[in-house]
């Protein structure tokens, strides 16, 4: 008998360029499913819940729901009755696997971080306890929900990437920059990705690398309680808020800094740590979350321990001062990148767990 191809229903929150990490997850699986679509291993179609039209770049079916849940869920629930496997980017999509004809289906979805974690919904917990493989974008997102709420002691790792394999055009060598640190992300104030930390650090960096530049890039609802600290520093000349910065436009900004800082306590990932080593950065994060699982402390950037007062600061001082540094272990990154976080990489990890979920 014939082996069957598998009918894939890909349910993301979006498939569009510049949406957010869950969108480019989204995007990541989409184009690995597309490109085993072209060699005939199955058939994809996908429903989105964000977009308002599908993405002209995807060779399969897109049906968008231009954010209303009813739409998605209805066309959810109608593609299933083709499909034989169903992937969600997420587990806040994934309850949609409760309802007929998804239920028999066997699933999969993408576990990323907070929505697993402290606080998170039960609804959530259940979805993820539900799906046929759960994955996982890092160690410590799968060893912290464990221990949070259990059933994900079975969740496989597939760490994240870039949407690229190519290297970003040259740039200015690290070393020939201006003392610049940039720092990429929403400000949240219930996500703190250290901007307070950055700030308050700040006019202690300046006293001993005068000219040094904090670049904050991104927007939300803490930023005006960002400014206003900013505002109070002694070294408020020297900390700039960028706004809002298309994704097209992000390459001129890592070209212009000569380290890259997110000391956060809550990243479950940290796609924009790859980005960052992507361009040559040296990178700092925190010990407090999956930072240094893609940054290796003293070889690719540092992870500091925020509950240390001096540690961001110094690490700052010593990547500033010393440009050479700071340059080693930017190219440092950029090997680990290549090696372990460009689009082929990723392409690598996941297609060996599809198998395993298609089989």
């Amino acid at each position: 008998m014939a082996k069957r191809t598998p009918n894939v229903l890909l349910a993301a929150s979006s498939l569009q360029p510049g949406m957010g990490g869950i969108s480019r997850v989204a995007r990541l699986m989409a184009r690995v499913l597309a490109e085993e679509a072209a060699v005939g291993r199955l058939n994809v179609r996908a429903v989105t819940l964000a977009d308002s039209a599908g993405p002209l770049d995807l060779p399969f079916p897109v049906r968008s729901s231009g954010g209303s849940r009813v739409r998605f869920v209805t066309q959810a629930m109608w593609s299933g009755l083709s499909c034989s496997h169903v992937i969600y980017d997420a587990a806040p999509l994934a309850q949609t696997q409760s309802l007929p004809p998804l239920r028999f289906k066997r699933s999969l979805t993408f576990v990323h971080g907070i929505e697993v974690w402290e606080k998170a919904p039960p609804k959530y917990i259940s979805a993820a306890a539900r799906m046929t493989q759960l994955l996982v974008n890092s160690e410590f997102t799968r060893r912290k929900a464990q221990a949070l709420h259990g059933c994900f002691e079975r969740a496989r790792l597939c760490w994240l990437a870039t949407e690229e394999d190519d290297l970003p055009a040259p740039a200015l060598p690290v070393s020939d920059r201006p003392p610049t640190v940039l720092i990429v992300g929403r400000l949240v104030g219930d996500r703190p990705k250290g901007h307070r930390e950055l700030i308050a650090c700040w006019p202690r960096v300046t006293a001993v690398v005068p000219g040094a530049t904090l670049n904050i890039i991104g927007d939300g609802p803490d930023r005006s309680a960002l400014e206003a600290l900013a505002k109070q520093s002694a070294a408020a000349s020297r900390i700039v808020f960028e706004g809002f910065v298309p994704e097209s436009r992000l390459a001129e900004q890592y070209a212009r800094a000569r380290v890259y800082a997110m000391p956060s306590r809550g990243e479950g990932f940290g796609l924009v740590y790859v980005e960052a080593m992507r361009h040559g950065l040296p990178v700092i994060g925190s010990i407090h979350d999956a930072a240094p699982e893609v940054i290796v402390g003293g070889q690719t950037g540092y992870a500091v321990d925020q509950d240390d007062s001096e540690a961001l600061g110094d690490v700052l001082i010593r990547l500033l001062r010393d440009a050479s540094h700071a340059e080693k272990l930017g190219e440092a990154g950029r090997q680990r990148w290549h090696e372990c976080f460009r689009y082929s990489a990723f392409k690598s990890r996941f297609t060996a767990l599809l198998e395993e979920f298609l089989a």
